[in-house]
């Protein structure tokens, strides 16, 4: 079976920021493309006179150094082997977590991973599923995901995901791109692009993925190279 490797990231995850929403994303590719794609990305990076080391973040987003990130925007765009899957929660400052989470905010912070997650797998394929360490109780969190991910799919032996675990996002640029794509999405959905004050760079940035996806509204299930879905907590 085709296996994939999927790259999971989060922005404005924390239960106290002062986000109205939550981002997570997957960036994900066959595992037979992870060395070119890497080799890729790279060789954009020296063409912009950026050391191969630097770490792709939605943070360093620049006008500066736009030019380069659009590169990168384009790049996931052209490129077939890579795929997108991202989740806006919104609302998350009004959720109950008392009466729907057992007052739990990380509990709904994986079922949320759940959700962003259950759409990119599918039962006659394998994946390695990374998650960006967000902090050190991750590791059973994880395990847990994983068993209720197979479960789903009736994957019992575990053979469809065969592999969960968290990676620092300094060891791969795939993770970095989720990274970048996320943070558009959270810049987006915070009502940034219409504040003069922000980053000129990163409002371009996003106009120049709007061209090419509609941030507000969810794309269709199977959608395969740019799939949103736009969650909302019940009444």
């Amino acid at each position: 079976m085709k296996r994939y490797n999927v790259y999971c990231d989060e922005s404005c995850h924390l239960e106290k920021d002062s986000s109205p929403v939550m981002i997570l994303g997957a960036m994900y590719c066959p595992e037979e493309s992870k060395k070119q794609i890497y080799e890729e990305i790279r060789s954009i990076k020296t063409k912009h006179n950026i050391s191969t080391f630097f770490e792709i973040k939605w943070t360093k987003v620049s006008e500066s150094k736009i030019d380069f990130y659009l590169e990168l925007l384009h790049y996931f765009w052209d490129n077939q082997d890579l795929l997108y899957r991202g989740l806006v929660a919104s609302g998350k400052q009004s959720l109950d977590h008392d009466k729907y989470n057992g007052g739990d905010y990380d509990l709904w912070y994986y079922k949320m991973y759940y959700c962003m997650l259950d759409p990119v797998i599918s039962p006659n394929k394998k994946y390695h599923i990374m998650v960006d360490i967000k902090d050190t109780r991750g590791g059973k969190r994880v395990a847990k995901l994983r068993e209720v991910l197979c479960n789903n799919i009736y994957d019992f032996k575990k053979e469809v995901i065969d592999q969960i675990g968290q990676i620092n996002s300094k060891e791969s640029e795939i993770l970095q791109l989720a990274d970048l794509i996320n943070g558009a999405l959270a810049f987006y959905h915070r009502g940034l692009v219409e504040n003069p004050d922000s980053n000129q760079g990163k409002i371009r940035f996003v106009k120049e993925l709007q061209k090419h996806v509609d941030l507000d509204n969810n794309t269709k299930y199977g959608e395969r190279k740019f799939n949103l879905f736009i969650w909302e907590p019940k009444e």
